[in-house]
């Protein structure tokens, strides 16, 4: 069975929910801007989404320190270390009086995150291309043995 390509996938599924989650974040930030939505809705939302966030990506880095892709897991680890410093400083969760004093500081935080997460699925998209390309062409090279003899 090809666990690596299987890897890779649930991967790219953990990273979609990552950019998915950050966009979800930008648009309530966004729409409180525009007065769409009122601070304690936008800081509901917001605030019930950042948690899973940062144990969704916690979870990322462990598994891709325990199946041994080093690279990835260093690239990955200044987030984690980000996420770990805002939730021991209790500063992971927006507040509803102060979230317009902090709410361009807030999305900016959330774009880099963003823009750090589709990098991030454009890597894990082509190391899952790879991860496939490698398994194809290992089996090929199995059936092509097995012929021979």
């Amino acid at each position: 069975m090809a666990w690596e390509p299987i890897l890779w996938v649930i991967f790219l599924v953990m990273t979609m929910v990552l950019v998915a989650s950050n966009m979800y974040q930008l648009v309530c930030l966004s729409d409180l801007e525009a007065d769409y939505m009122n601070p304690y809705e936008t800081s509901s939302r917001v605030n019930a989404v950042i948690v899973p966030e940062m144990v969704l990506h916690g979870v990322f880095c462990f598994v891709l320190l325990v199946t041994g892709h080093w690279i990835m897991f260093l690239i990955t680890l200044p987030i984690a270390c980000y996420n770990m410093m805002l939730f021991m400083k209790r500063k992971h969760l927006i507040d509803v009086t102060e979230v317009f004093r902090s709410l361009n500081a807030e999305k900016k935080n959330r774009i880099a995150k963003l823009g750090f997460y589709v990098l991030l699925f454009a890597l894990v998209i082509i190391r899952l291309v790879l991860s496939v390309m490698n398994h194809i062409i290992d089996e090929d090279d199995a059936v092509h043995e097995s012929a021979m003899f």
